[in-house]
C-alpha cells in the first residue's frame, strides 16, 4: 500500500458514517475484501456501528446502490466492492466501465466520496491475490481512501 497509512486518519473519520455496498457475484472474493474494510475501519477506531452495509447482485447495480447510500444525510461516505473478472465475451468491457464510470458520476453528483473498490481482472488468480489479506489486501488499501478522504472539506 504505497502512500497509504493510518497516519493521517482525522478524529473525524473515526466518527463518519461508512456505507459499504458489494456484490454477491464473485462472492469469495468480495466477501474477503468486505472483511477487510471492515476490520480496517474498526482497527482504526471506527465503531462497528457506525458501518452500514447493502449487498447487490453485481456490479451493474453498485452504482444505484451507492447513491441511494450517498444521499443520506447520516452517510458520510461510501466504499463500492466488486469484482469483475474478464471473460470470452465483450460483457467484461461493458460492466466494468459502466460500473467505474456510473460511481464517479455518483461522487460528482452527491459531492460525497465514493471509493471505488471494484476489482477488474484478468483472470480470477489476480482477483484472489488483491483481495487476500496477505498478499495485496485491497480491502484495507479502501479503508483507508476512504477514512482519508471524509475531511475533505
Amino acid at each position: 500500500m504505497k502512500g497509504l497509512n493510518s497516519n493521517h486518519i482525522s478524529d473525524e473519520s473515526k466518527e463518519a458514517v461508512y456505507a459499504i455496498t458489494y456484490t454477491s457475484w464473485n462472492s469469495e472474493i468480495v466477501n474477503t475484501l468486505l472483511e477487510e474494510v471492515t476490520k480496517e475501519l474498526v482497527k482504526n477506531g471506527v465503531n462497528k456501528k457506525r458501518i452500514l452495509t447493502k449487498e447487490v447482485p453485481g456490479a451493474f447495480e453498485l452504482p444505484l446502490a451507492s447513491k441511494i447510500y450517498a444521499l443520506k444525510d447520516n452517510v458520510d461516505i461510501v466504499i463500492a466492492l466488486g469484482a469483475i473478472i474478464r471473460g470470452d465475451t465483450p460483457h467484461f468491457d461493458y460492466i466494468s466501465k459502466a460500473c467505474i464510470e456510473g460511481l464517479m458520476k455518483v461522487s460528482l453528483e452527491t459531492k460525497k466520496a465514493v471509493i471505488c473498490g471494484v476489482l477488474t481482472t484478468d483472470d480470477e488468480t489476480q482477483a484472489k491475490r488483491r483481495s487476500d489479506p496477505n498478499q495485496m489486501n485491497k480491502g484495507s488499501e479502501f479503508a483507508l481512501t476512504a477514512m482519508n478522504m471524509i475531511d475533505l472539506d
